[in-house]
Order: C-alpha cells, then sequence, then structure tokens
C-alpha cells in the first residue's frame, strides 16, 4: 500500500455519482460509522481524501547508496536524506524511513518529498537529522521472515553503516507509512527504549486476525505463528519509554484498527480527514518531522 494517487473529483462525477446517489442518509451514516464497507470508496468519490499538498519549496539532499545485505541475501537501495546545507551525517541523529506495501526506499523518498519535509522542519527550528530510507521488500512487513530478516537489516546491517559514516546511532528514530507504520512499530518494540528515541506510525497496517491480513495480502505473514509472534497488540508493553505518534485518516480501510490501538496506547497524533495515501501521509509530516527531531535532539 504504498503512495497512491488521489481520486478527483472529475472521477467522482464521471462514474461514481449513481453509487453515492443510491446510498440512504441512514446507509451513508452506517458507511460513516464503519458498519457497513465502503468506506474508503465513498470518501473517495465524494472528494474527503483531500489533495496532495504542495511540497516545501527548498530541496535537500538525497544520497543513494547500495548496500549488501546479509540478512536480506541480496543488495539493497539506501537512501540518505539530509536537509538542506547539511553535507553529511557525520555528528547527526538518525531515523529511519520504512516504506509501505510495494514500495521501496527510493519510492517513498521521491514521492513523499521527505528531503523538501526534512529542509523545512529544520527551518522551521527542529534540530538538524537525518532521515535513511532503506529496501525492505515489497511485502515483507519489516519482520523476520523464514527466508530473510528485514528487521535485523536494520538493525544489525544499516545502523552499523551509518554510525561508520559518523552518524550518532546509538539512539535512533523510526517513521514508517502503512505496512512501514506497522514495521516502526515491530521496530520500537524490538529494541525498545532507551535507544529507541521516538517511533512514528502514518497509517499503519494492523490487522485483526491472520485471516484477516491474508486476504489483506497473502505475503504479509509466513503462517498464524509468525502473525502472533509480531502482533503489536500482544506487545504493547516492550514501547514502555518509548514516545510514540501515531496518525491515521478517517477514510483509512485501517481506522478501525488504528482507534484501537491509540485507545490502548495513548500515543501523540491523531484521526482525520483523509484516506490511506500520500495526501493525508504529506499533511502529517510537518507535525511527524518536528516530533522525531524533539525526542532525537
Amino acid at each position: 500500500m504504498g503512495v497512491s494517487t488521489v481520486v478527483s473529483r472529475r472521477a467522482f462525477v464521471a462514474g461514481g455519482l449513481a453509487g453515492v446517489a443510491g446510498l440512504t442518509a441512514g446507509g451513508a451514516a452506517l458507511v460513516e460509522k464503519d458498519v457497513l464497507p465502503g468506506r474508503l470508496r465513498l470518501y473517495r468519490l465524494t472528494g474527503r481524501c483531500g489533495d496532495m499538498p504542495q511540497a516545501p519549496p527548498v530541496p535537500g539532499a538525497v544520497r543513494a547508496h547500495t548496500l549488501r545485505s546479509r540478512h536480506r541475501g541480496r543488495d539493497v537501495a539506501a537512501v540518505v536524506v539530509l536537509p538542506a546545507g547539511v553535507r553529511s551525517v557525520r555528528g547527526l541523529r538518525v531515523a529511519v524511513a520504512l516504506h509501505g506495501n510495494g514500495g521501496s526506499g527510493p519510492a517513498v523518498v521521491s514521492g513523499l518529498a521527505l528531503d523538501r519535509y526534512l529542509t523545512a522542519a529544520v527551518q522551521g527550528g527542529v534540530r538538524p537529522f537525518a532521515l535513511v530510507a532503506v529496501d525492505g521488500g515489497p511485502d515483507g512487513y519489516w519482520h523476520p521472515r523464514r527466508d530473510e530478516d528485514p528487521l535485523a537489516m536494520v538493525t544489525e546491517e544499516l545502523l552499523p553503516w551509518l554510525g561508520r559514516q559518523g552518524a550518532r546511532t546509538d539512539r535512533f528514530g523510526a517513521i514508517g507509512w502503512s505496512m512501514g507504520g506497522y514495521g516502526a512499530l515491530v521496530l520500537g518494540q524490538a529494541v525498545g527504549a532507551p535507544r529507541v528515541a521516538a517511533v512514528v506510525g502514518s497509517s499503519p497496517a494492523l490487522f485483526a486476525s491472520y485471516q484477516d491480513a491474508r486476504s489483506v495480502n497473502p505475503r504479509a505473514f509466513d503462517d498464524a505463528d509468525d502473525f502472533a509472534r509480531h502482533e503489536v497488540f500482544r506487545r504493547l508493553d516492550r514501547l514502555r519509554g518509548v514516545p510514540v505518534r501515531i496518525d491515521c485518516g478517517d477514510g483509512d480501510a485501517f481506522a478501525p484498527m488504528v482507534r484501537r490501538l491509540r485507545a490502548r496506547l495513548r500515543p501523540e497524533g491523531r484521526m482525520g480527514r483523509g484516506c490511506h495515501d500520500g495526501a493525508f501521509w504529506t499533511s502529517r509530516l510537518p507535525e511527524q518531522l518536528a516530533f522525531l527531531g524533539r525526542h532525537l535532539a
């Protein structure tokens, strides 16, 4: 579930008017309350997902690297994102950026204009830090699998590599979108405080059961035991002492599960108007980067 194109109002007029007209007032209300399926479709048809905001004007530095990963058994792309005017990671704290399903490290950097948003955050007073995006596999869900371990790639390969470049990796942050939002929570639970300075989950892909996960993405987990071992709700105590922020759109298919998590965890962030797409994710980036910067500092 990577960055998707927002359905336009023109598409609504051309193809969706009849479907919306067919909803009774009561039926629409039930969709609003997640009782009936179709909430995301209704939001898109009525233009309530929002449009992609204009990215901040000043680009930062985006530096692509290739790392050999023993834990993934292949070469992987790693992208270091620096705010404008910063020349290297030396002396900087870092936040690992985890992409969504079907995505990649380079794609999430370019698709969400992370360098521009990071630059704007620093220009607004956030202490400089680096974002580092890496390929975790298109549908690996950022946890140990039978044939690879993207989580160990982050902790045992990516972070030590950044440390050798002079980055300060004794404490680090994590931010992720959709599958990556789930991954950021799993990473926070695996490492814990005090080394994990903060975690941001943007529309985290959370499932109520292995059956639900399998119906959406058969490759998300190896089997039911794999799902249980890495089920976020069962290990919330491992986030004790870790500042967490979670945001999600009301029109997101994962909104019911995110509400459950927010009720249990009481994190920063909020629900709000939006869907499971780049328009929502970029709208929350300024606050999320400020949150990371505050805790990394």
